[in-house]
C-alpha cells in the first residue's frame, strides 16, 4: 500500500510538479476532468472497479497527460479502499500495482516505476 503511494506521488512531483501527501480531485484544475474523475471514483464505490479500470485503460490511449494525471489520481484512490472492500470486489492490490505499470509503459515510465518495485 505504502509502495504504491510513493510511486504514484514520484510520477506526480516529477512530471506534474505536484508534491502532495494525499492526492484528490482537487489537483485536477479542468471542471470536466474532475467530472471525470468523480465518475470513476464513483464507479470504485459501487464496487464496479474493473469497469472503471476499463474506463481509464481506454481513456490512456491516446498518450494525454491530463488522463496521466486522472489514471494516477484513480490508483490512489483505489488503494486507499482497505483489503475488505478490494477483496469484496475481487480486486487486489496485486493488480493496483500491475495497473500502474501498465500505465507507466503506455507513458514511457516504466523504468521509474521499476525502480521502486526492485
Amino acid at each position: 500500500m505504502r509502495l504504491i503511494n510513493e510511486i504514484i506521488r514520484a510520477i506526480l512531483k516529477l512530471l506534474f510538479h505536484i508534491d502532495t501527501e494525499s492526492p484528490t480531485v482537487d489537483l485536477l484544475e479542468n471542471k470536466e476532468t474532475q467530472n471525470t474523475l468523480n465518475s470513476l471514483l464513483c464507479m470504485v464505490d459501487q464496487g464496479k472497479i474493473d469497469e472503471a479500470e476499463n474506463r481509464i485503460y481506454e481513456m490512456t490511449a491516446n498518450g494525454e497527460m491530463e488522463n496521466l494525471k486522472i489514471a494516477l489520481l484513480f490508483y490512489s484512490y483505489l488503494n486507499d479502499k482497505d483489503d475488505q472492500f478490494l477483496k469484496e470486489h475481487d480486486f487486489s492490490r496485486d493488480e493496483i500495482c500491475l495497473g500502474i505499470k501498465n500505465l507507466a509503459s503506455r507513458y514511457g515510465l516504466s523504468g521509474m516505476v521499476d525502480a521502486f518495485l526492485m
